[in-house]
């Protein structure tokens, strides 16, 4: 495979690839099995990039595939966030190594790192033989599983075929590499020249100004008929929310779509509730879930998708490595878009006439989370850590 430094990127990213097939995957119920399905069938490689990792049902599922893959002689090379991690048991760690599995720690926790311990992995990827990747928001982890005592909360992924395949797995070894010795995979497999969608990766390095951020920017600021955003922990730079309101005013549909009181992190949602009413004044419409935790995130202007890790808040631009699959595709939009719409329908809309009239109680939460989230987006990486992941 060829160093990451070959990869000749153009000045906003990774390059455009035509020919490729994307396929959206709605919940856990579709896109585990199709998952497991592709570890099943690997015959020379493995690659899982993950941050939520918790022992239980879905991890004993994924850990019997993986073992299965190093048992046919596949290499299996996993990296988790070291944070998003710590639920993954001992047992489970000690069966992978001894199965024959490599596996490695994004930035593991050290008191003398003190800030820098705040840069996270929370990129979601697996690449099976350099033929086919997943990109989305999962974790691995129960809650994610249909068929528990509570909902399955409400993700999406997406199934890449074709050439930006290799991309993906040139990301990875990036990351690999940083950790630790570069990673020496047989080249992908040649793509036949075929009709397909265009598509590049979209990659936030945890930088106070972001690729993948600057494309959504870009999207919003050139939409002419629609701008969906679905997104779990919406606390948006001042200029994604200004691009919001500017697309709202000029007559572009503006739709958000964030949690409604299922949260795991209710404090968050409080600090995102405190930018509705001017966004609310400039015409966004906003609903949020009802029926589950909403964790997706799935960004759609016009003709072109974006589905990945990033929430677009600003926390994740600035400690957490990111990864989005960017579409350029009537069809997969029209997929996304239908997508949407189920979920709007069973949403709760923001009535703006409302919104003023909500209690008093609501009013302090979301004052106090907006005073912590100030303070908060104070902090600065220290300058070791920089270098070093830049």
């Amino acid at each position: 495979m060829a160093p990451a430094d070959e990869v000749q990127l153009t000045t906003t990213g990774w390059p455009w690839r035509t020919g490729n097939s994307f396929r959206l995957l709605d919940g856990g119920a579709e896109f585990f099995p199709d998952m497991l399905a592709a570890i099943e069938a690997a015959r020379d490689s493995v690659l899982l990039e993950m941050y939520l990792v918790h022992s239980g049902v879905v991890v004993t599922r994924f850990l019997e595939a993986l073992t299965g893959a190093a048992g046919r002689g596949a290499r299996v090379c996993l990296m988790f966030d070291a944070f998003g991690s710590l639920g993954l048991s001992r047992a489970d760690r000690r069966r992978l190594l001894e199965a024959g599995v490599e596996l490695r720690f994004f930035n593991p926790l050290e008191l003398r790192k003190r800030l820098g311990n705040l840069l996270r992995d929370h990129r979601k990827l697996l690449v099976t033989d350099g033929c086919t990747a997943f990109v989305g928001g999962t974790g691995l982890t129960d809650e994610f599983a249909p068929g528990g005592s509570r909902p399955a909360w409400r993700e999406v992924m997406v199934r890449i075929e074709g050439p930006v395949v290799a991309d993906w797995q040139r990301a990875f070894a990036r990351i690999w590499r940083r950790e630790g010795a570069p990673l020496e995979l047989a080249p992908p497999p040649p793509c036949e020249p075929r009709a397909g969608a265009a598509g590049r990766l979209s990659l936030s390095e945890a930088r106070q100004r972001s690729v993948l951020a600057n494309g959504v920017l870009r999207r919003l600021d050139t939409s002419i008929q629609r701008a969906w955003i679905m997104s779990a922990y919406f606390v948006p730079a001042r200029r994604v929310r200004a691009a919001l309101g500017r697309a709202a005013r000029r007559g572009v549909d503006v739709r958000l779509l964030v949690p409604g009181a299922r949260t795991d992190h209710p404090w968050v949602r409080y600090a995102s509730r405190r930018f509705y009413a001017p966004m609310l004044r400039a015409g966004v419409l906003i609903y949020e879930y009802q029926p589950a935790m909403l964790h997706g995130k799935v960004i759609l202007c016009d003709d072109w998708v974006s589905v990945g890790s990033s929430n677009l808040d600003r926390w994740s631009l600035r400690w957490n490595l990111e990864a989005n699959q960017e579409v350029a595709d009537t069809r997969f939009a029209d997929t996304a878009a239908a997508l949407f719409e189920r979920d709007f329908a069973v949403s709760r809309l923001i009535s703006r006439r409302h919104w003023g009239e909500r209690a008093w109680l609501d009013r302090l939460r979301e004052n106090i989370a907006g005073a912590i989230d100030r303070h908060i987006d104070r902090w600065r990486r220290p300058r070791r850590q920089k270098a070093r992941n830049e």
